[in-house]
């Protein structure tokens, strides 16, 4: 990140004249305000920015929706104090003369604003701490490059998009050297913007992608991938392209994941916790708690991580998502699996898709580790082989509809995050599948307007 002494010198010297400023809303986006190099140094830094709380109250094509009691029409929508995290701070190499800076949140009485995904996410980096915890993280971002522009996609209605390479790519050089003018920018301005990318490759679908960035404490990792992936759209736009981080864009390819991968450190020495060869599941006691915890919220939490209808066409069998509340050893059929040596173990969490709020799964995952823990869970056995085809395994939820049935009745995410956000997210999941079923898909209209 950029200290605001440099952003500060940037701005006088004419090299900075526009400032960002910004925070994630409820789908992960960041939503704020452009300002003037001058005014954000002479007011904003000192004193914030105001903006309105229906931000937390709409859905992603920003309709304000009914069921909320943090906003809503009766109380009049009013506004938020952002007060800037100048540890945020950035330059945006992909928009010249540009800074960036994140926010946190209070209302109007100065009460911290609880179902803020950032406020959210910092709750239980604090539940983690008080139990001597430091959690170290990353999130493995996939998406798909189309020859189209956002402007011709929307023009074809979404539908028959070509993407940038016509074979899979997984691993290939040579088919994604054709993509390597996007991909490039996107490493080495990522580096400027002070976001450390470790590599770039192609993945299991046309045209798809995975670009890593190195692990880190979950809120900085949560700000990176929300500029991270913002960033990428833009990139793409500039070359006259689109991107798209859907789980599943179509069923002809595979989805595109955010897989997180989660390690516990001890707060008071910084040394790794997860790792102990002598245990069967090569995991320490603790490591062990933490993975069964995640696996036993895997249907309470499961829109933490598949927060949309199209969320769910990504657990098909045998496409790289997972279908099983399983773990294994390096077992790519499983939820849950197990990856690294010594201070590297970890647990990949295979379940999200690249639509994910990064704030509210990193802040899922860990919740739900941390109950593994609080509440002394065993491990149960590692699956070993196709976890696709067994029946000895639990599943995922298939649809929304499932998830926000196991949301609403979860006793863990009332524990974990409080009645308020606990609302909060019930209603979101609520209104997202009230809307989905208002609309005639053109499957059922190809499969039913003739022949039913």
């Amino acid at each position: 990140m950029t200290s605001l002494d440099e952003i500060t010198k940037k701005i006088q010297s004419g090299a900075i004249d526009s400032v960002i400023v910004a925070f994630p809303d409820l789908q992960g986006r960041p939503v704020g305000k452009r300002m003037t190099g001058a005014f954000f140094l002479d007011v904003v830094v000192a004193n914030g920015m105001e903006a309105c709380d229906y931000l937390f109250g709409v859905d992603i094509d920003m309709t304000p929706l009914p069921g909320y009691t943090f906003a809503n029409w009766e109380l009049g929508y009013g506004d938020m104090n952002c007060a800037v995290d100048l540890g945020t701070l950035m330059e945006l190499p992909w928009e010249p003369g540009t800074a960036m800076v994140l926010c946190d949140l209070t209302d109007a009485h100065g009460k911290i604003i609880d179902v803020a995904p950032r406020q959210i996410l910092k709750t239980q980096i604090e539940r983690a701490a008080e139990r001597g915890l430091i959690i170290n993280c990353a999130t493995e971002l996939e998406f798909y490059l189309f020859k189209e522009s956002y402007d011709e996609a929307n023009a074809k209605g979404w539908q028959h998009l070509t993407p940038l390479t016509n074979t899979i790519e997984d691993y290939q050089i040579l088919q994604t050297s054709r993509e390597e003018f996007i991909l490039r920018r996107i490493r080495n301005e990522m580096l400027v913007a002070g976001l450390p990318v470790e590599s770039s490759k192609g993945e299991a679908g046309r045209g798809q992608h995975e670009v890593n960035l190195m692990y880190s404490e979950p809120l900085l990792m949560a700000d990176r991938h929300l500029v991270f992936k913002n960033g990428i759209k833009t990139i793409a736009a500039q070359e006259g392209h689109a991107a798209t981080f859907m789980a599943k864009w179509t069923m002809d390819d595979s989805g595109s994941s955010c897989h997180i991968h989660t390690s516990l450190w001890d707060a008071t020495t910084n040394t790794p916790l997860m790792d102990d060869p002598s245990s069967a599941s090569g995991l320490s006691t603790i490591g062990q708690q933490f993975l069964a915890g995640q696996m036993a919220s895997a249907k309470e939490l499961a829109w933490c991580f598949a927060p949309y209808v199209n969320s769910y066409r990504r657990y098909v069998p045998d496409s790289w998502a997972p279908t099983a509340i399983a773990w294994g050893q390096d077992n790519r059929t499983c939820g849950y699996r197990i990856v690294g040596h010594g201070a590297g173990r970890r647990v990949e969490m295979r379940v999200p898709g690249a639509d994910v709020n990064p704030y509210i799964a990193l802040a899922a995952a860990i919740a739900s580790g941390l109950y593994g823990i609080d509440h002394q869970l065993e491990l149960p056995a590692p699956y070993n082989g196709n976890a696709y085809l067994t029946s000895d395994v639990d599943r995922l939820p298939t649809t929304l509809v499932e998830a926000l049935g196991h949301l609403e009745n979860s006793a863990i995410a009332k524990e974990a995050f409080g009645d308020d956000v606990h609302h909060h997210w019930v209603n979101t999941a609520r209104q997202e599948w009230a809307k989905a079923n208002l609309h005639v898909t053109d499957w059922e209209l190809a499969r039913n307007f003739e022949r039913i």
